[in-house]
């Protein structure tokens, strides 16, 4: 069961005032337009988005705006229900993984209308930040901040065992060494260099463009093969091996979450995952935590990692207030008091005036997002990727239980990572 959160039952508190039924967005109010917002994310996402919807409301009076939230796992479900049924909101969270798909189908309204006039205002924004939400030369969303895959490091760990951090431009068995130190120099109980990333799919992703290959193809197919698929289940069983990662016992209760991670359950010295998770890695973590870029790939290494919209809003294609709602995404990602309130828990903002705006104001770990961010250059980021096609999702999930039968040794990385291409294959066929 899929439970939404409305602002009268985020406000009230408890399970009692969780309201499963859609707030209707065509009521009938005093107010001159009335919009609907949905977005994905944890409850202090919800608090900062409140936040801010009360300050574009006290900006414009004369329009309402009804928030709604849920989970990363329920939302789509929830929104692919709402907009089938012709019931979208009228603004959404999007992410780059779907916009295509919701483009393609005409959910999403254009926004260049609004942008060429300035009701949307993206004029402070790069040309790549404004790409990441354009399918077939037309704008369908609006980045709400930038982001990108990073290595999250618990420096006090590394400091204990009298080692140096990971650095930037380091080779993937260069890193794999020093997490071995880690291993052998610390002298926490069960601690190891890092988390076993062998199933984690940005990981694999960045691991294929620094060989010149992509995740998927422009047509919606594999970019990789068996072999590449087996090298890379076959670099973590030698970090297992050689006791530099979590043993499998240990990953297998990661379930992809800050929380769960072997980081978070004070197991392992650096994990992978997005820029935009600094904050709340750090929020759960007594030790001080930074973050550097993914290792390189020896010899001649193409960029791997790439900036890309932690997430966008869009509007929906059959909202009776599209102007109001251009002006709401205007406001959420170009007012200065707003940017204080959102921080960079969305990513980094695009607006190159809001992160002048933070940089003055941020804590040491949201300065650290920022400057990660723009530290990146060409040798670590390359340009945005195909959009992942229908199927990917479960493949994301796939190549985690295909890693864990490699560690738990029930079948070899070649032939994990034959099997892996060829379900992966059968699941975009059907898809």
């Amino acid at each position: 069961m899929t439970f939404l959160i409305n602002r009268r039952a985020f406000l009230a508190g408890g399970a009692g005032a969780l309201a499963l039924g859609v707030l209707n967005p065509r009521l009938a109010l005093a107010q001159d337009a009335r919009l609907r917002l949905l977005w994905w994310g944890s409850q202090a996402r919800s608090e900062r988005t409140y936040k801010v919807v009360d300050l574009f409301k006290e900006a414009h009076p004369d329009i309402e705006v009804d928030g709604e939230s849920a989970g990363w796992d329920n939302y789509w479900s929830r929104l692919a229900t709402q907009t089938s049924g012709g019931n979208a909101p009228d603004v959404m969270q999007m992410d780059y993984r779907y916009i295509f798909e919701y483009a393609r189908r005409d959910v999403l309204l254009p926004l260049d209308k609004y942008m060429q006039d300035g009701t949307l205002d993206v004029s402070d924004f790069s040309k790549e930040s404004v790409a990441g939400g354009q399918v077939n030369g037309k704008t369908y969303g609006i980045s709400l901040g930038a982001n990108s895959v990073a290595m999250m490091i618990n420096k006090a760990a590394w400091e204990e065992a009298g080692l140096d951090m990971p650095q930037p431009g380091q080779t993937w068995e260069e890193f794999g060494d020093l997490c071995e130190k880690l291993t052998n120099a610390s002298k926490r109980d069960r601690f190891y260099g890092c988390a076993d990333q062998g199933g984690l799919e940005p990981a694999f992703e960045t691991w294929l463009r620094q060989r010149g290959k992509e995740l998927y193809t422009a047509e919606g197919k594999l970019g990789f093969d068996e072999k590449d698929a087996g090298e890379w289940f076959a670099f973590w069983v030698d970090m297992r091996e050689r006791k530099a990662c979590v043993p499998a016992d240990v990953q297998s209760l990661d379930q992809l979450t800050i929380e769960t991670s072997p980081l978070s359950q004070g197991r392992a010295g650096a994990c992978f995952a997005h820029s935009n998770q600094l904050v709340g890695y750090q929020a759960i973590n007594k030790d001080p935590l930074t973050m550097g870029p993914y290792p390189l790939k020896s010899g001649s290494s193409q960029p791997g990692q790439y900036r890309k919209p932690s997430m966008l809003f869009s509007i929906a294609g059959d909202t009776e207030n599209p102007e109001a709602a251009a002006k709401f995404i205007s406001f959420f990602v170009n007012d200065p008091k707003a940017a204080l309130v959102l921080d960079v828990e969305r990513g980094v903002p695009e607006s190159s005036k809001m992160r002048e705006v933070l940089k003055k104001e941020s804590n040491d770990a949201d300065r650290t997002q920022i400057e990660y961010i723009g530290s990146l250059g060409d040798k670590f980021v390359g340009p945005l990727p195909p959009p992942p096609p229908k199927g990917a999702g479960e493949i994301q999930l796939m190549i985690k239980r295909k890693n864990e039968e490699v560690g738990f040794d029930t079948t070899s990385p070649e032939d994990a990572g034959a099997a892996f291409v060829s379900d992966a294959a059968a699941i975009l066929e059907r898809s």
